[in-house]
């Protein structure tokens, strides 16, 4: 066999590109998606691609198998439509490139399928009921009947079949990475009770509820190509591309067929660099292009918890302001004041509405955060009250204060189980067994590009 070659360098050949554009003015479809993160303030966005006509050649021959120009922009389309990114200048040579290896790894796999259903004499590929059914899930999570679905994919340029043989080939691959290894593949107790000490050792650390995108370095053509493909990718999630539609399409991680979800991690569990980037985003961030050894993650920080060593209060305050300078005089006119409110008070839920019927005391939601970060004069009243209670006025530079502790709680959350533990395992095993086996029919094809 002739070694494989790379798919890199095809945005210089022409391809036909822009007739993959043409239809961009119709209302994107997308899948059942998480929140997208906040647009930062508004610059102008690029001007989208103009759409040319269609000269149908030659694009990539895998081992005699054609992929045509016209199969190459039909993809494309697919890919602008479910991920919800409008193509542009600056972000089509991505387009084309994802869409292209999707393509060739796509005939690979069916390759691969139709050899072993001719040698074993089993049906592994889908048929079309199957991609029917499919097909009226999509629809149904888009809250649209199925003839709607396809009319909107038919009005973007995108012919039913594109989609069919794309679920096609995704269907019948899991089908038979998970028959053929699944029932081979044994977690054992020893792996499960290892893995539980490596997550109680790490409870005490900071856990995040993340979702990725990885660009896969030796995927895409090189690391200079990943880290433009991340930073074109998070332009358009920052104008509202949603996260979880360009995870299914772009990533090439594991996660990628749960839009990224991956889940909470705790601090260790991760590359360095993807944890010291998490370190300093707040949840709803999303974070820049993090270069790791083999390739670029895109982070979306969905939520934040304390480790479990750690107690986690919930608080609101009343307050008047003091200066630091006040008299004697001021600061017992204040105590007082305050000390009357704390007596009218029975907890947080009528706090703010009883501090704002007196004049000058300003009461609000300091919202949760573990004990040990609070103000040095804040924290000895929240580790010694519990829910419920107020403080007596507490001085600060700031002024006079009285806190009501909400709720208390240790941080961190509880203990995988056992099943769950195996599970998570498992997935991660068979994932591995899948890389490695694309990778094995990558390295012994045939792969031309025109």
């Amino acid at each position: 066999m002739i070694p494989a070659r790379k798919v890199t360098g095809l945005a210089a050949r022409g391809v036909a590109l822009a007739a993959a554009l043409a239809a961009v003015g119709a209302p994107p479809i997308v899948w059942a998606q998480t929140p997208a993160p906040a647009a930062p303030p508004a610059a102008e966005a690029p001007r989208p691609v103009a759409a040319q006509g269609l000269s149908e050649s030659v694009a990539a021959v895998v081992n005699d198998d054609i992929i045509s120009t016209y199969d190459l922009a039909q993809r494309m389309r697919l890919l602008i439509a479910t991920s919800g990114i409008q193509p542009t200048e600056q972000n089509i040579q991505q387009f084309q490139r994802e869409a292209l290896i999707s393509l060739v790894d796509e005939r690979l796999q069916m390759q691969e399928l139709r050899r072993q259903e001719k040698d074993q004499k089993i049906e592994i590929v889908a048929d079309d009921a199957e991609l029917n059914a499919e097909i009226a899930d999509m629809a149904k999570n888009n809250n649209v009947p199925t003839e709607q679905f396809i009319a909107s994919l038919e009005a973007q340029g995108i012919g039913i079949g594109t989609l069919k043989e794309q679920i096609r080939a995704q269907t019948s691959w899991q089908r038979w990475i998970r028959g053929r290894y699944g029932s081979r593949l044994r977690i054992g107790e020893d792996q499960v009770k290892a893995q539980q000490q490596r997550l109680a050792a790490s409870a005490s650390k900071p856990q995040f509820q993340i979702s990725e995108v990885f660009l896969d370095a030796n995927r895409v053509g090189g690391m200079e190509t990943a880290m433009t493909g991340a930073t074109q990718l998070i332009a358009q999630m920052q104008q509202g591309a949603p996260f979880q539609a360009v995870a299914r399409q772009f990533s090439a991680s594991a996660t990628a067929a749960a839009g990224g979800d991956a889940g909470w991690v705790a601090a260790g569990e991760m590359a360095p660099e993807v944890e010291a980037a998490l370190e300093q985003m707040r949840p709803g961030q999303l974070s820049r292009a993090i270069q790791v050894r083999d390739g670029v993650y895109i982070i979306y920080l969905r939520d934040k918890r304390s480790g479990a060593g750690a107690s986690v209060v919930n608080l609101k305050q009343a307050a008047l302001a003091l200066p630091q300078d006040a008299t004697a005089a001021q600061v017992s006119a204040a105590t007082a004041t305050l000390t009357a409110l704390r007596g009218q008070v029975t907890g947080c839920g009528d706090l703010e509405a009883k501090a704002a019927k007196v004049s000058g005391v300003v009461a609000g939601d300091l919202g949760e955060a573990e004990i040990k970060d609070l103000a040095p004069a804040f924290r000895s009243a929240a580790e010694t009250l519990q829910p419920g209670q107020l403080s007596e006025p507490i001085r600060t530079a700031a002024g006079l204060h009285i806190l009501a502790v909400c709720s208390k709680r240790a941080g961190g959350a509880d203990a995988a189980t056992s099943e769950q533990i195996e599970s998570r395992l498992f997935g991660q095993q068979l994932s591995m067994i899948a890389r490695r086996y694309m990778r094995d029919l990558r390295t012994s094809a045939t792969i031309e590009t025109r």
